[in-house]
């Protein structure tokens, strides 16, 4: 009996405090319709992505190995017979010398639209009308360009009247001579494409903080010094990017040309000679082998650019 109150008048030990109450995990339901919310999304583009980009890369390369004419039914494996013949018949790379009149004009239309886009970032009068001058071309469709510069450079044309007005000599062929057409024609690819170049340099430059204008100005530096020290480390990835786009473009020219001389003058690009190849001489299975080229050609470019300028974090504060 003792023992027994004893052990009743012994204190009780607290109770351990109560942990957090974790939360009861959600259903399995909500947590799947969350997880394959982001996919459904994602279906309609990546359909439309694998039915009109990678399914016709994927059949152009099987076409690259077959002689099929673009009509048949019927076509046959030549295995690697096409590229043999492109790659043995130096008269199809001849093409690629037309080019360099458009790397010349991307040189050129880099250069303006880096300045207009400097210029234009500063506070000056009627900077917003002329930004929507520079970029208004890009928007004009490429056969509507190519149709109005066709009527601009033709004899007696709009080219030929406004230098009449001055008593200059309009008796010139502008699309006549392989020179003179292939300089016009690059001339036409700089005005339409300037305004590309223009925006991307334009809001590379207005992502640069604003503070630091300011202390370069009160430490005395000019236009140029915030040009050189602020401007362009800070655009370089864009200015990388721009010389990807203008390298790569002017290797596979061919909407403008092609409108506006049909590759006659020594005015043909390797992309124009591809489409005849294929519709013009039903060789569709060594017109899909040239644009496989073509593009590795301008993957090995990229490449190239890449490893010469790679990307580099820019950390101007």
């Amino acid at each position: 009996m003792a023992d027994t109150t004893r052990e009743a008048a012994r204190p009780v030990p607290p109770a351990a405090p109560a942990g957090p109450k974790r939360a009861a995990p959600a259903p399995r339901g909500p947590r799947l319709s969350r997880r394959l919310t982001p996919w459904l999304f994602l279906v309609a583009p990546l359909a439309l992505l694998l039915t009109f980009t990678y399914a016709p890369i994927a059949n152009m390369i099987a076409y690259s190995f077959t002689d099929w004419d673009g009509v048949s039914p019927e076509l046959s494996y030549t295995g690697t017979g096409n590229y043999t013949e492109l790659l043995t018949r130096s008269e199809l790379f001849e093409v690629f010398l037309v080019s360099g009149y458009y790397l010349v004009a991307s040189v050129v239309q880099i250069v303006l639209a880096l300045y207009f886009a400097t210029v234009l970032s500063f506070d000056v009068r009627f900077r917003h009308f002329f930004k929507g001058v520079l970029f208004f071309p890009y928007l004009i469709n490429g056969v509507a360009i190519g149709f109005v510069f066709l009527y601009f450079f033709q004899d007696g044309g709009t080219l030929d009247s406004v230098l009449g007005l001055f008593g200059a000599d309009t008796d010139h062929a502008w699309l006549g001579t392989p020179f003179s057409a292939n300089t016009s024609l690059a001339g036409v690819s700089v005005w339409r494409y300037l305004g590309l170049n223009f925006v991307l340099f334009l809001g590379a430059i207005q992502s640069i903080p604003g503070e630091l204008y300011e202390a370069a100005e009160i430490d005395g530096a000019s236009r140029w010094h915030q040009f050189r020290h602020i401007i362009a480390p800070g655009i370089k990835p864009v200015l990388s990017l721009s010389v990807i786009l203008s390298v790569s473009g002017s290797l596979s020219v061919f909407e403008i040309p092609y409108i506006m001389t049909g590759g006659a003058t020594g005015t043909e690009t390797f992309v124009i000679q591809t489409v005849k190849l294929a519709f013009q001489f039903n060789k569709t299975g060594l017109a899909s082998a040239a644009a496989v080229v073509l593009l590795l050609i301008v993957l090995a470019v990229t490449w190239v650019q890449r490893r010469i300028v790679p990307d580099e974090k820019v950390d101007l504060v």
